[in-house]
């Protein structure tokens, strides 16, 4: 049975209406950039279509030489904005900045990487499929240190009065403010989930006001 990190680790243990400050350890990822609305940007779809079958290859390569069988780990995404207003009050979307993410187990080497996106790259050609975004991924260690996150259930838009309650109360009154990006991570597969029912860690790094 294919281990599953989402079981195992910490940092992904949200509950719903509960802010809960955590120390998220140091974690390596896919991680790609990009701009503008989630919904429309074609950017988007594109870092999309190019992490998940990276993600998989280097699942398969692990499974075949290392004997390490590791799920496939949910999308995340680090956002942020000019005017972090964006994400609450205004929810204007085309005004955001975005990392997309999947988690990788630590054994993934560069080389494995490497490897992985030559596999993709001649896949796809095979396939005549386009992957315009998969030389833009990078493989990255993020250490987010000292944050707090809670587990939002429904739609994306709904975020905002949790978001709003997470920055302007709970973080003052503990004594902490903001330092690092906004992070959410999709629990839910949102082609199978209706929006009500959607589940996602929102978390925030946090530095504790000296």
């Amino acid at each position: 049975m294919a281990i599953d990190p989402k079981k195992t680790l910490d940092a992904y243990r949200a509950k719903r209406g509960e802010f809960r400050i955590l120390e998220v350890p140091a974690m390596q990822y896919l991680m790609i950039d990009g701009a503008g609305d989630p919904n429309t940007a074609a950017a988007y779809s594109e870092a999309v279509a190019a992490l998940f079958p990276l993600a998989y290859t280097l699942k398969f390569e692990s499974r075949k030489t290392l004997g390490v069988d590791t799920v496939v780990m949910p999308l995340e995404g680090l956002w942020h904005a000019p005017d972090m207003e964006s994400f609450t009050s205004r929810r204007d979307k085309s005004a955001w900045l975005w990392t997309l993410m999947i988690l990788v187990p630590d054994h993934v080497t560069p080389e494995m990487f490497a490897d992985a996106v030559e596999a993709v790259e001649q896949k796809s050609a095979k396939k005549k499929q386009q992957t315009p975004a998969l030389r833009s991924v990078r493989l990255e260690t993020l250490d987010e240190g000292l944050c707090v996150q809670t587990l939002h259930v429904g739609s994306y838009d709904d975020e905002a009065p949790v978001l709003d309650d997470l920055h302007h109360r709970f973080i003052p009154d503990s004594g902490l403010h903001m330092t690092g990006l906004h992070h959410e991570i999709y629990l839910s597969d949102v082609r199978r989930v209706e929006p009500a029912r959607l589940r996602t860690i929102l978390r925030q790094p946090v530095e504790r006001v000296s």
